[in-house]
């Protein structure tokens, strides 16, 4: 029997576009309570995958008929038991390829604008994980800003759209997930970028990346500006580019404000970020768009399935900038960490260079939500 499948980039498809999808996620309740695909007009079922070995009759009452319905699983396998399980029953269903591991690697490019004097800026929503990076594009050159490992992606886009990769930035020492940038940066000969405060001990090479920097991408009028805003981490940089977007990193998001304890130093760094988005922030233009390098909900996500928004709007709707009283917000970033991300510190050590393993191993290591934001 041919079963349908599903792909991730479809799925991120009925997310953008808010579509109906009911999901029956055959993963262990553990797992589904911690992650799972969210859209905002997604239901969901979660039914163990050994629960059903022995049939699927139990569920088919749950099942709706009337609305896509797609299996979901940790890798693709399970959950094409189930679809075949259920389609045999006469009910049309479809099974997740690759399931979850495929489902949080998957990155899928966005306009956000085009830039004064030519050339455009695209964002990369990660949207199983989060995460988001940017392609900044003029004048036949390209820079990449926190780049996902999934390093093709941006290649074969760059490739597409004619351009050549030649700088590479990260915002920071990244805790949640494992640096594409070195590996780029090898692939195309460009220039890898970082905050030397973050990369005291790694073990590469790369070029200083200091604040009130200028790096000019293609035209001369396309530059980004370093601005050293720590707090995240202590060497967090964001960038404002060609005057009109600030790439906040992970200080700044739409919903909420950056951790500041990924290095063990939460009482250390919640002054620095207090410092950075109550004064080195509050000195830049408000007309600037936001591009953050995370999201935390759905919710988040514009019609586009982009993630942004003007500064000024932040300052009056995002709750982490506007705790008035210093001790409160300590208080309040101190006390609202969530749970670490999986296998930080190895992931910290892999972007150091100080640690590699196999392809197989780094998905394991990624597994699960974005965790970088005080709840």
């Amino acid at each position: 029997m041919t079963v349908n499948t599903m792909t991730s980039k479809e799925v991120t498809k009925k997310v953008f576009n808010k579509e109906e999808l009911f999901i029956l996620d055959v993963r262990n309740e553990s797992d589904f309570a911690d992650w799972k695909i969210e859209g905002e007009n997604f239901d969901y079922l979660n039914v163990p995958y050994f629960e059903l070995l022995d049939g699927v009759e139990g569920i088919l009452a749950k099942i709706p008929s009337d609305k896509d319905v797609l299996v979901v699983c940790a890798k693709g396998r399970s959950s094409m038991v189930v679809a075949e399980m259920l389609s045999a029953t006469g009910l049309s269903v479809s099974s997740l390829t690759g399931g979850m591991s495929t489902w949080s690697e998957h990155l899928e490019p966005v306009k956000i604008g085009d830039l004064k004097d030519g050339g455009e800026i695209y964002q990369f929503v990660r949207i199983g994980k989060g995460c988001l990076s940017y392609m900044i594009v003029s004048n036949g050159e390209a820079a990449i800003v926190d780049a996902a490992r999934m390093t093709n992606v941006y290649l074969d886009f760059a490739n597409r759209i004619g351009a050549k990769i030649t700088h590479i930035f990260d915002t920071h020492l990244h805790a949640d997930h494992i640096s594409g940038g070195r590996q780029l940066a090898e692939k195309t000969n460009a220039i890898y970028l970082l905050p030397p405060k973050d990369a005291v001990d790694v073990t590469f090479e790369y070029e200083p990346l200091e604040d009130g920097d200028v790096v000019t991408i293609g035209n001369a009028f396309i530059n980004i500006h370093a601005l050293y805003s720590p707090g995240h981490t202590i060497g967090s940089t964001s960038f404002v580019v060609d005057e009109k977007f600030l790439l906040s990193g992970d200080i700044l998001f739409i919903d909420s404000i950056g951790r500041p304890d990924l290095a063990g130093l939460a009482e250390d760094w919640v002054g620095d970020l207090r410092e950075s988005l109550y004064t080195r922030y509050k000195e830049l233009s408000g007309e600037l768009i936001v591009l953050p390098a995370h999201f935390m909900i759905i919710d988040e996500l514009n019609a586009d399935g982009s993630v942004s928004e003007k500064l000024s709007t932040l300052y009056e709707t995002n709750h982490g900038l506007n705790i008035e009283d210093e001790n409160e917000f300590r208080k309040m970033v101190t006390e609202n960490l969530p749970p670490q991300p999986n296998a930080y510190q190895d992931i910290r050590e892999m972007n150091m260079g100080k640690k590699s393993t196999d392809e197989e191993t780094q998905r394991e290591m990624e597994i699960g939500p974005n965790r970088c934001a005080i709840r």
